[in-house]
């Protein structure tokens, strides 16, 4: 099996991630967007009567049918074409990440192989950061303070990737040291406690305000259950895909083997 046979097989496994992301984020997610961007208006109108003027909203966002891009678009469109992307590229990844890790994660067949890999991206790259810096809603955060917010997170995913890929170092360095079970838990402790002190050196964000705490944690449920469906359909298809692959391979070569023993 090449490199390549992983990639597009990883490719494949995201563009279906891509389609049940859609499908969850749109029936359950974005329910949660229309409630916070009600509140968000509604605040808005409120302050306006308040003030005699036109509102000064310090973290409002036009989402609007008169926005440049409608709201129906934006939850259709613009939707459909943010999870293809992102499953398609971690799709990629995670198939390219597989084809690495294949005979290098102790004596895994290479679908508990790829499973492993794609089990320890989504814990990396998507849940752990998560608790760390959980999504909100458009009406929360100050409009200030995105960038700021989007460099924190993106800093802890980088600590969290780097931090799980040490991990596997260590658990192989133990496992050569002393045996499978004490080498798997030297790579979760040494991972554990990589996150730990970055959750810990990492500033906390607070600007939810006055934002009803149901609506924060449905939209918050939410988008968890978006990405845990898009890294169980990429684990889910690339395994399968890759174990179809590695036996009609091991059937060629029993074919090929007992050929040449007549």
């Amino acid at each position: 099996m090449t490199t390549r046979t992983f990639l597009v097989h990883g490719l494949l496994a995201g563009l279906l991630a891509g389609v049940a992301a859609f499908v969850v984020a749109y029936t359950v997610g974005e329910p949660q967007v229309d409630r916070a961007i009600a509140l968000e208006s509604a605040g808005a109108t409120a302050d306006h009567h308040e003030d005699g003027a036109t509102a000064s909203h310090s973290h409002s966002h036009d989402h609007g049918d008169d926005a440049a891009v409608s709201r129906t678009t934006q939850s259709t469109l613009g939707l459909a074409t943010g999870t293809l992307a992102i499953g398609v590229v971690l799709g990629g990844l995670t198939g390219l990440l597989s084809a690495v890790g294949l005979g290098r994660l102790g004596g895994l067949r290479p679908a508990a192989s790829t499973a492993l890999v794609a089990l320890l991206g989504a814990v990396s790259f998507s849940v752990v950061p998560f608790l760390k810096y959980p999504a909100t809603p458009p009406a929360v955060g100050s409009g200030e303070t995105i960038d700021s917010r989007t460099a924190l997170w993106f800093g802890f995913v980088a600590v969290s990737v780097l931090g799980v890929l040490a991990a596997v170092a260590v658990a192989r360095w133990a496992a050569r040291r002393w045996s499978g079970v004490p080498g798997t838990i030297a790579g979760a402790t040494a991972y554990v406690v990589v996150v730990a002190v970055a959750a810990l050196a990492f500033p906390k964000v607070d600007e939810l305000g006055g934002f009803p705490a149901s609506v924060l944690w449905d939209f918050r449920i939410s988008s968890l259950l978006t990405l845990l469906a898009m890294w169980a359909v990429i684990g889910a298809v690339l395994t399968a895909l890759v174990d179809r692959t590695w036996r009609q391979h091991e059937a060629v070569a029993a074919q090929r083997a007992f050929a040449a023993a007549l």
